[in-house]
């Protein structure tokens, strides 16, 4: 059974790493950009055969990141809260270290779609952001293994680190999805207001007409009253001309 045989940085260089790493993951654009630095930090640690990274949305682990190319299971693999290693970690906010036998664990949940289920050795670390958990890190390894106090801690604390931003970058995604509504509602109401001067619509029948559009013309209604709008700013500027 190994046991730590693979680190790759020694105690003097960890601050420093951790500094690195630190900056790296604040300095990060979005949520895939993050989790990237996450999968990189965790393989600097060791040459882990695994690492997956689930995100905690509503009350389900979402798989959003992984080593190993899953292209298949990325984004589609769910876990509700509780279910599962990975479940129970981020119920009790607490990391679960499995030497040997992972799959015989009885928190264990299998997915077939993923080689690493037969995997013998298994750590499951939260992700946390100020007392509350948003999401998990996995490490695999495919012989047993004895993960160190040392590779726990430096993993835990990627979970510290990378928790704060990982919210972050969830705000400014609810942010933008935000503005993208209220922009498409303007942009309607707007060609709402177009279609009932030009054709003496009321405001249902001219909120009607868009929407048979967007089915006939398959094409999302903020595109057809964006449409409209500009069709009607050409119409006005020529008028002026």
């Amino acid at each position: 059974m190994c046991s730590g045989s693979n680190v790759l940085i020694d105690e003097s260089t960890e601050v420093d790493l951790l500094h690195v790493i630190a900056s790296r993951i604040t300095a990060a654009d979005s949520l895939h950009d993050v989790l990237g630095r996450v999968l990189e930090f965790v393989l600097w640690i060791a040459k882990f055969d695994s690492c997956f990274i689930y995100i905690l949305e509503g009350n389900e682990l979402v798989l959003r990141a992984s080593r190993n190319s899953h292209s298949e299971a990325l984004d589609r693999i769910r876990l509700p809260l509780g279910q599962g290693i990975t479940g129970w970690v981020a119920q009790h906010q607490q990391p679960v270290s499995v030497e040997h036998n992972a799959f015989d664990d009885p928190r264990f949940q299998a997915f077939h779609q993923l080689p690493e289920d037969r995997f013998e050795a298994f750590l499951s670390v939260p992700i946390l952001s100020r007392g509350k958990v948003v999401g998990v890190i996995n490490v695999q390894q495919r012989e047993p293994y004895v993960f160190s106090q040392r590779e726990i801690r430096l993993i835990v604390t990627a979970g510290f680190l990378v928790g704060a931003e990982i919210e972050l970058a969830r705000l400014e995604s609810a942010n933008s999805q935000l503005c993208e509504q209220l922009n498409a509602r303007k942009a309607v109401e707007r060609a709402k207001g177009i279609l009932q001067r030009d054709l003496q619509l009321s405001e249902e029948k001219a909120y009607l007409t868009l929407q048979s559009q967007s089915r006939q013309r398959r094409r999302p209604m903020r595109e057809v009253a964006e449409a409209i709008v500009l069709s009607d700013e050409i119409k006005r500027a020529n008028e002026k001309i």
